[in-house]
């Protein structure tokens, strides 16, 4: 299945979802997204700026190191954050971190609302099939 074709069925599957994407966090990229609306290119650009900020800013990867550190890891860039919802005024906002290319992320976009449990279980159902797709 294609990356489009996998944002598109993910779009329907996660409840109340407006949007969706796939980011490549290393590159800053938006790789894929499907919305119900059209956005200005700017904003879907921040998005993928604010995801790679989101896992891989200067805070959360000193956390991380300290983790890895206190957890004696090392520098096995293993990455502790996987999943972060975020709640706006009228939205949610679903993160996830790709367990198959942890450099990349999909988002989801949903009304606020939506059921927070359903919403999460099945964008995590989602993420995975997004993901295989990439």
């Amino acid at each position: 299945m294609s990356l489009d074709a996998a944002l598109s069925k993910a779009q329907t599957t996660v409840p109340e979802c407006v949007a969706t994407g796939y980011v490549d966090m290393s590159t800053g990229m938006l790789l894929g997204v499907k919305t119900v609306d059209s956005h200005p290119q700017e904003v879907l650009d921040l998005v993928a700026a604010a995801t790679a900020d989101l896992f891989q800013g200067q805070s959360v990867s000193a956390i991380e190191k300290l983790f890895r550190k206190s957890r004696g890891h090392g520098e096995d860039g293993k990455h502790y954050f996987q999943e972060i919802l975020v709640f706006s005024d009228n939205l949610l906002h679903l993160f996830f971190r790709s367990k198959r290319y942890t450099d990349q992320a999909i988002v989801f976009v949903c009304r606020g609302s939506v059921n927070v449990g359903m919403a999460l279980t099945k964008g995590r159902q989602a993420a995975q099939d997004v993901s295989a797709a990439a």
